[in-house]
C-alpha cells in the first residue's frame, strides 16, 4: 500500500496511490495520515479498502511529505563503507546518529534553497524508515515488527556547517528545504527486504549515485533496534539510513578531490526502487 498526502503545504489531504498509479483521495476514510494511522490495526483497516471505489483525483497536484506531524528525523551517517571511504573517514564501528530539523522536512519536488552563504551543499539519496509503532529497546530480531514502512529522502547537507563550522554536524542539516521526504511511504508488507533496493541520483542530468541498500553497514533492523536503545521511538518518527557514494564532496578528476556542490538552477532527481522518485530544482537564498 502506498500512502502519500497532497495539496498545497499545510493543506494536504490523504490519498493512496492504486494499483495503476492513480491517486486515490483518502479524505473522507481518514483526516490524514498521521500517527495515529501508522500502527498495524490502523493499516490492516486501509488495507481492506477498494482503491476503485475511492474518489479519483485529478490533474498532477503537490505531493507532501507522506507523513504529517513527524515527530523526529533522525539521520544515520556514514552507513556506507564506499562513501566513508570518499568521505575519508573511518567506517564507524557503531552507527553514527545525528537529527535533522524538522523544519527541513518538505514534499518530495519541492525546491531546494541554498541557505545563506552556502558554497558547498550537496545531496544524498537515501532509504527512509517511518516508524509506526511506539519502540523502546526493541531487539534486532523483533525491530522490523515496529516499521510502519519506507520512503525515498534527499538528505541535503552544506558540508561548511556540517564539517568546518565546529559542533556536531546537526547544524549542516536541518537547513530550511534540506528534508525531502516521498512521495508515498510505501507498507512493509509491500518490502519484504529494505536491504535488496536500487538507489539512484542524478545531478543536472548526470547519474551521480547508482547503489544498493544491501551495502549499508548497518542494517535496517540493526538501525532500528540501535536508535532504541538510545531513545523511544515514536510513530511518525523518521530515519534516514545514509547514502550510497557518489556525493559532490567525494567528486575526483584525475584522481585528485574536484567537488562539485549545489548552485542555483541545479536540478535532482533521485529515486529508490518501489518507493517512488523525486525532482528538485535549486535556488539561492531567500527570506521566506
Amino acid at each position: 500500500m502506498k500512502l502519500v498526502r497532497y495539496g498545497n503545504p499545510g493543506k494536504e489531504k490523504p490519498g493512496m496511490i492504486d494499483a495503476e498509479g492513480k491517486l486515490r483521495d483518502l479524505s473522507k476514510v481518514i483526516a490524514d495520515v498521521s500517527p495515529d494511522q501508522l500502527g498495524d490495526k490502523a493499516l490492516a483497516k486501509l488495507r481492506k479498502l477498494n482503491p476503485a471505489k475511492l474518489p479519483l483525483v485529478k490533474g498532477s497536484p503537490r505531493m507532501g511529505c507522506p507523513v504529517s506531524s513527524v515527530g523526529k528525523f533522525i539521520a544515520i551517517g556514514l552507513n556506507y563503507a564506499d562513501h566513508a571511504a570518499e568521505s575519508n573517514m573511518p567506517i564507524p564501528k557503531e552507527p553514527i546518529i545525528f537529527m535533522k530539523a524538522n523544519s527541513c522536512i518538505q514534499g518530495p519536488n519541492d525546491i531546494v534553497m541554498l541557505p545563506k552563504g552556502s558554497v558547498k551543499s550537496d545531496w544524498e539519496v537515501e532509504l527512509g524508515i517511518v516508524i509506526g509503532t511506539q519502540a523502546s529497546y526493541v531487539s534486532q530480531k523483533d525491530a522490523l515488527n515496529y516499521v510502519a514502512g519506507y520512503c525515498t529522502v534527499n538528505d541535503v547537507s552544506e558540508r561548511e556547517y556540517q564539517l568546518e563550522r565546529g559542533g556536531t554536524w546537526d547544524k549542516g542539516k536541518g537547513c530550511d528545504t534540506f528534508g525531502p521526504i516521498g512521495p508515498w511511504l510505501v507498507t512493509r508488507d509491500e518490502v519484504p527486504n529494505p536491504q535488496k533496493l536500487k538507489m539512484w541520483l542524478d545531478h543536472n542530468g548526470t547519474r551521480m549515485q547508482d547503489g544498493s541498500t544491501k551495502t549499508m553497514i548497518f542494517g535496517v533492523a540493526k538501525l532500528v533496534s540501535y536508535c532504541s536503545q538510545f531513545m523511544t521511538l515514536m510513530p511518525g518518527d523518521v530515519i534516514t539510513t545514509g547514502t550510497p557514494p557518489g556525493v559532490g564532496m567525494g567528486v575526483k578528476k584525475d584522481g585528485k578531490p574536484a567537488p562539485v556542490f549545489l548552485k542555483a538552477g541545479d536540478t535532482m532527481s533521485l529515486g529508490i526502487e518501489g518507493l517512488g522518485e523525486q525532482h528538485q530544482k535549486v535556488i539561492g537564498y531567500k527570506k521566506r
